[in-house]
C-alpha cells in the first residue's frame, strides 16, 4: 500500500513550500462536519492530508472539536498515518518553552467528549496501552532535530477538559504526584480514535509555556504562548516537510500493529450488530466489519 500522510494542527503547519497538486477538500463524514476541509496534496512523491483541529480562523474550541469526525475524514482520504501537532504546557524544567516533546502515554481527564466510534450494537475494546506508534514517533523525532529543534523523546500528556487553563493546586498534582511531563486540551480522545480506525498515530506535543506551578513563571501568560507559538509553527512545518523522504511513498504493514488494532476487538456477534452503526463505521472499521 502507499504511505498517505495525515497531519492535524494548526495553519502554520501545512503552508508547506513545494506541496504539489495542492487543494481544499470537503468531506462528509457519518459522525458530522469535522473541523475543517481538508487541504490535500503531494510532496516527495507522498500524498499528505492537513486538517486544521479547530479550523481555519480557529473557530472550533478544545471541547466542540469534533474528533470521530475528523478521524473519519482523514480515514476516508486514505490516511496510513496521522501525526498530531498541538501546543502543550511543560510541567519540567528541562522541557521548556520551543521543545518538542514526543508523546507515548497520556492520562485522559477530559469528560465532555465522544470518545468511541463504536456503542450499543457495536461493541468494541480496543488496546490503548501504548497509544502512539514508536515506528512513527522515531520518524518524527528525527524529522524536527534535522529542523534543529530540541526534541525529548517520550513524554505523558496530561488531558485537560479546558479550555481554561490549570489551576496552581491541579498543576501541582499533575506535575508532583501523577508524573506527567507535558499538559494539554486536544490530545484525547484523538489518540483513541487513531487506534480504533487503525491508524497509526504519533503526537508531537509543541511546549509554549510552563503551566502555572513553575515559582518562576507564575500563571500562564496567552501573549507569551501566542508568541512561542508562531515560533513552533515554524519548527513544525520544517517537520512536515521532512517527513515523506523519511518515510517512503511504499507502506509496509506497521510492525507494531497500530493498523492491525481492531482484529479481535468487535465482541458483538454479526447477526446481533445494529446495521446503521455498521454502516457509519465503514470508513474506520469496513477492514473487520466487511
Amino acid at each position: 500500500m502507499d504511505t498517505v500522510l495525515g497531519i492535524i494542527g494548526g495553519s502554520g503547519v501545512y503552508q508547506i513550500e513545494g506541496l504539489e497538486d495542492a487543494g481544499w477538500t470537503a468531506v462528509d463524514t457519518p459522525w458530522g462536519a469535522p473541523s475543517d476541509q481538508v487541504l490535500t496534496g503531494r510532496l516527495d512523491g507522498v500524498r499528505m492530508c492537513f486538517l486544521p483541529r479547530h479550523g481555519r480562523g480557529h473557530v472550533q474550541s478544545p471541547s466542540s472539536v469534533n474528533y470521530r469526525a475528523n478521524i473519519d475524514a482523514l480515514k476516508r482520504l486514505g490516511a496510513s498515518d496521522v501525526i498530531s501537532v498541538s501546543a502543550c504546557g511543560s510541567f519540567r524544567e528541562q522541557m521548556a518553552p520551543g521543545d518538542f516533546v514526543i508523546v507515548d502515554q497520556y492520562i485522559d481527564r477530559t469528560f465532555g467528549r465522544e470518545k468511541s466510534f463504536f456503542g450499543p450494537g457495536c461493541v468494541a475494546h480496543v488496546s490503548v496501552a501504548h497509544p502512539t506508534c514508536p515506528r512513527l514517533s522515531a520518524a518524527c523525532a528525527q524529522a524536527a532535530r534535522a529542523n534543529g529543534v530540541t526534541v525529548h523523546d517520550g513524554g505523558t500528556y496530561l488531558a485537560m477538559e479546558g479550555p481554561q487553563f490549570s489551576t496552581l493546586a491541579e498543576s501541582r498534582l499533575y506535575r508532583e504526584v501523577w508524573g506527567c511531563d507535558v499538559v494539554g486540551m486536544t490530545g484525547m480522545p484523538e489518540a483513541k480514535l487513531a487506534r480504533e480506525a487503525e491508524l497509526c498515530y504519533a503526537s508531537v506535543a509543541m511546549i509554549t509555556d510552563y503551566d502555572s506551578w513553575h515559582p518562576d513563571h507564575g500563571e500562564v501568560d496567552i501573549g507569551d504562548i501566542i508568541r512561542t507559538l508562531l515560533g513552533n509553527a515554524d519548527k513544525a512545518r520544517g517537520m512536515a516537510a521532512g517527513l515523506p523522504r523519511l518515510l517512503g511513498a511504499a507502506r509496509a504493514p506497521c510492525p507494531h500493529g497500530c493498523d492491525r488494532a481492531l482484529e479481535h476487538a468487535i465482541l458483538t456477534r454479526p447477526e446481533a450488530r445494529d446495521p446503521a452503526l455498521v454502516a457509519r463505521l465503514q470508513a474506520v472499521a469496513g477492514r473487520v466489519l466487511g
